[in-house]
């Protein structure tokens, strides 16, 4: 094989391919050029063949369900213990074509709804008076510490004592598991607001609330919006609790009754749905964060 020569010549450089392709900088009175990146074919190949992240990740859950399958049906693993995925899909297509299945996770969806829609305001409510005066830091700030370590579970028995074993106490579970990381991350957000924007609000003779609306909000909307995913996450975590206390329908009644009768592929069909709808949550968490966090730089 041939080595390809190349002659120097001024402005240029010699590709990895052996072809001249215009540099930056100047010789012997020559104007400066921007570098031009040519492809080559191999790069163009290894562009063509390139496999998105998200297929070669869904790739492997595919591989694990796929060896799942695979033990179940060879006897490894005790169908009794562990039911086979097939297994767990006909039992979720039954659920449904029963109107088990939507009626369960209709009851469960409007337990999360009311928890956030309480939650949230009382978390960030809370947050924008600790974070924007002493005196409320001093009010606030200490209480809603020591409460949030203790266990949410903990407190079940003295709620229902308090509020009975109906829909409320189970509502109030999933508003104080969202409120706490909303507190947090806003709180902690209002805080971190740079000094120099309250300045500048001073010298542009802004009023108190419009400095809370212009400087303050904006600048605590990013820990409000991770308050808010992690929020979305625990109460879905806490509804499984929630719904042992007396509850007639629910995703987590429904997998209560599957473990007394130990029917495992309807226990798996509750994971996988709560799974899921862990997914979405999140997934609308980030397009909500995208949507009103524009202005940021990279998004």
């Amino acid at each position: 094989m041939t080595a390809i020569q190349t002659r120097a010549v001024p402005g240029l450089a010699p590709s990895p391919v052996g072809r001249a392709v215009p540099v930056r900088g100047t010789d012997e009175g020559h104007d400066a050029v921007d570098l031009v990146s040519l492809p080559t074919g191999s790069d163009r190949a290894a562009n063509r063949w390139h496999v998105p992240r998200s297929v070669v990740r869904l790739g492997g859950v595919v591989a694990l369900v796929a060896l799942w399958e695979i033990a179940s049906r060879a006897g490894w693993i005790s169908k009794r213990q562990l039911a086979a995925p097939s297994t767990v899909f006909t039992a979720g297509w039954d659920l449904i074509r029963a109107g088990t299945l939507q009626t369960a996770l209709w009851a469960s969806l409007q337990r999360v709804l009311w928890g956030l829609a309480f939650g949230v305001p009382i978390g960030a409510g809370l947050a924008l008076v600790a974070g924007l005066s002493r005196i409320g830091d001093s009010l606030v700030d200490a209480n809603v510490q020591m409460l949030r370590f203790v266990p949410i579970i903990a407190l079940q028995p003295l709620l229902v004592y308090w509020l009975g074993i109906g829909e409320t106490v189970k509502i109030v579970l999933i508003v104080i598991g969202v409120a706490f990381p909303i507190y947090v991350n806003t709180s902690a957000a209002i805080r971190s607001v740079h000094p120099g924007y309250h300045e500048l609000a001073e010298v542009v003779e802004l009023g108190r609330v419009q400095t809370i609306r212009k400087v303050v909000l904006p600048g605590a909307l990013p820990g409000f919006l991770v308050g808010l995913r992690l929020s979305l996450a625990i109460a879905w975590l806490l509804l499984v609790f929630a719904e042992q206390i007396n509850a007639k329908s629910g995703l987590g009644y429904m997998m209560i009754r599957a473990q007394t009768f130990f029917q495992t592929d309807i226990l798996l069909v509750g994971l996988v749905v709560y799974l899921v709808l862990g997914l979405i949550s999140d997934f609308l968490a980030r397009s909500l964060e995208r949507g009103l966090l524009r202005w940021q730089a990279g998004r």
